[in-house]
Parts: C-alpha cells; sequence; structure tokens
C-alpha cells in the first residue's frame, strides 16, 4: 500500500486541534452540566432556564441540561443539587425562596442557606398582585378592605409552597393589616396562575411574566398591583402597593442566581463565574429574558455576589422574625 503523506501545515493545524480538544475535554469534562430548576415546566424559573441552558454550554464548551423538580417550595430540587458530587455537573437556579426561606417556614426541608454558593445572580423579576378575574377589586386597597369584609370566609391566596417568598409576603400583609387570609400551596407559578385564571383561588402574589400578561389581555384574570418601589419600564400602567393607602413603605423584588454546592472547588466555580458573566451579554439572551419580563443581572464579581447572597439571607431572616414565621 502507498505511504499516504500530507503537507507540513496540515499536520501542524490538526496537532493544534487535537490539543486544543485536549484542553477544552481536561477543563469541562464531556458529561452535560444539569441546571435544576425547582418548579415545573412552564413557569418563569422554566423559562429563564431555557433562555441560558443553549448559550451557557456554548460559553463552557459543554451541554447544559435543563432538569424540573417542583415540590417542598422548591427546596426539593435544591436537595437534589447538595446530594449530588460538588463538580460543578449540578447548578441549582434558585432565588430566595428554596435557599434563604423554605429553611426557615419548613421543618421538611434540611438543607441550611449556607449550604450553597451564589455564583451569579441572572436575572430581577417584578411580583405583582393578580387575582381572578370577578374578584370584585382592582386595586390592592380594595383587595384589602375586601379582606376585612371577609373574615368569616377568608379569601383564598396561592403560592409556590410554605415558607416561599409569595407566602412570606402574604403573612407579613396580614401581620400588617389584620386582616385574615386562607393560605393554598401549589408545586409551582404554572399550576397556581392556571387555577387564578379558572377561578379557584381568589388571588396571588407572583413574579409577573408573559403568560400572565398574556391571560390579563384575555380578561382571564387582573394584575392590580405591583411590588416594587418603583413602577417597572414593563408594567408602567401597574401602580406600586406603595402608591395606595393600606401598604405604605411596602415594597418586595425578587431575584434568580445560579448556585452551587459551597464546597465546589474554587476553579470550577471562577470557570461557571465567567461564562455566566458572558452570557448575560449576550444580546440575544438579554432580549429573551426582556420578552419574559425579567430584567438581566448587572455584572457582579465572585465576591460581590457573596456579599449580596449574605445581605440578602440576613434581610429574609429578619421579616421572618418580624412576622413570627415557624417552620410547619
Amino acid at each position: 500500500m502507498p505511504k499516504l503523506t500530507f503537507p507540513r501545515s496540515l499536520v501542524l493545524a490538526a496537532g493544534l486541534l487535537l490539543g486544543a480538544g485536549a484542553a477544552v475535554a481536561q477543563g469541562s469534562p464531556g458529561k452535560p452540566v444539569n441546571l435544576m430548576v425547582p418548579y415545573p415546566a412552564g413557569g418563569p424559573s422554566d423559562a429563564i432556564a431555557r433562555i441560558f441552558n443553549v448559550p451557557l454550554g456554548k460559553e463552557l464548551g459543554q451541554q447544559v441540561l435543563v432538569e424540573n423538580l417542583g415540590g417542598v417550595s422548591g427546596a426539593l430540587a435544591a436537595q437534589k443539587v447538595l446530594a449530588a458530587p460538588a463538580d460543578g455537573h449540578y447548578v441549582f437556579q434558585g432565588s430566595p425562596n428554596e435557599v434563604i426561606l423554605s429553611p426557615l417556614a419548613n421543618a421538611a426541608v434540611k438543607l441550611k442557606t449556607e449550604d450553597f454558593r451564589l455564583v451569579h445572580p441572572v436575572a430581577d423579576a417584578v411580583m405583582v398582585f393578580v387575582t381572578r378575574k370577578d374578584l370584585p377589586v382592582n386595586s390592592v386597597d380594595e383587595l384589602i378592605a375586601l379582606a376585612r369584609q371577609s373574615s368569616a370566609k377568608p379569601l383564598t391566596y396561592g403560592s409556590v409552597g410554605v415558607g416561599s417568598l409569595y407566602h412570606l409576603i402574604l403573612e407579613h400583609v396580614q401581620a400588617s393589616t389584620g386582616i385574615t387570609l386562607a393560605h393554598v400551596p401549589y408545586k409551582g407559578n404554572a399550576p397556581l396562575l392556571q387555577d387564578i385564571g379558572g377561578g379557584q383561588v381568589d388571588f396571588a402574589v407572583l413574579v409577573y411574566s408573559a403568560a400572565m400578561g398574556a391571560l390579563a389581555e384575555q380578561g382571564r384574570l387582573k394584575v392590580i398591583g405591583q411590588l416594587g418601589a418603583q413602577r417597572s419600564e414593563l408594567l408602567k400602567n401597574v401602580p406600586t402597593v406603595g402608591e395606595g393607602q393600606a401598604l405604605k413603605n411596602f415594597s418586595y423584588k425578587i431575584w434568580t442566581g445560579f448556585m452551587v454546592p459551597k464546597n465546589t472547588p474554587e476553579d470550577v466555580v471562577v470557570r461557571l463565574h465567567a461564562a455566566i458573566g458572558r452570557t448575560l451579554q449576550d444580546p440575544t439572551v438579554r432580549t429573551q429574558l426582556a420578552a419574559q419580563t425579567q430584567h438581566p443581572s448587572a455584572p457582579m464579581t465572585l465576591a460581590e455576589a457573596t456579599k449580596f447572597f449574605d445581605a440578602e439571607t440576613a434581610r429574609y431572616r429578619a421579616i421572618a422574625k418580624q412576622i413570627n414565621l415557624q417552620p410547619q
């Protein structure tokens, strides 16, 4: 058989490619990264994950798969991440709901906030009061007034579970106003929003989403107030809660971030942080987040992310103590 020969330049190029491939394989094993979403498919959390997984995978040089696991106020998914090897192959997409509040309010949750490290926040959302279409209120003040009149048969409100931020907020509302409400926990935003649209529950505090906006436009539910300190650019026509009389100086916002177990090696965390930062600058990612009524998070160093996470933990623990939130 004749001996095959190749130009020297081609041999060198092939060698460089093989070397680069080996470097990528060494720095990022071929095993995919699981992005763990603590709620069922179809909700705002799931939408964020599906905006990030492909471009983040390109930045990391390995596939990023979205995995949905609802239950126990999102803590079920958080516990699954903590049980996996801390090698960067399981990343938790979380918020104050699952990693700060669940341990304070749900006796079944065994994780501690300190078990996680926030690598980088990725999105900020607007939270709103949303009601069934035929609830006879058009503002948060009117909702509070109706609740006062309905003490014999309390209004029902839904949340994504005991100890979730939405549950905490409405416990705070009850403590601040003296009203009584009946809590109906759900496994995620999507089924709760569906039941508000169907009239099975009176109202909720939820993250504003494109799906919610579509239902509101169809007249299937009402968005009556937002919880930020100022009106969001995304919802200029919806008043803040603080603009009314019943809940002056009452404001909340919610963020979503990518987290890993605290004992994840530093080089893995640094690499993931850099990839998230680059992904957040992707114009397509930013446009898709805006379409889901989410604001891309501002850039943060790892040190700044840690400081932010510590401050958020202290804030929500203080509110939980103020309203005497007890594990159930």
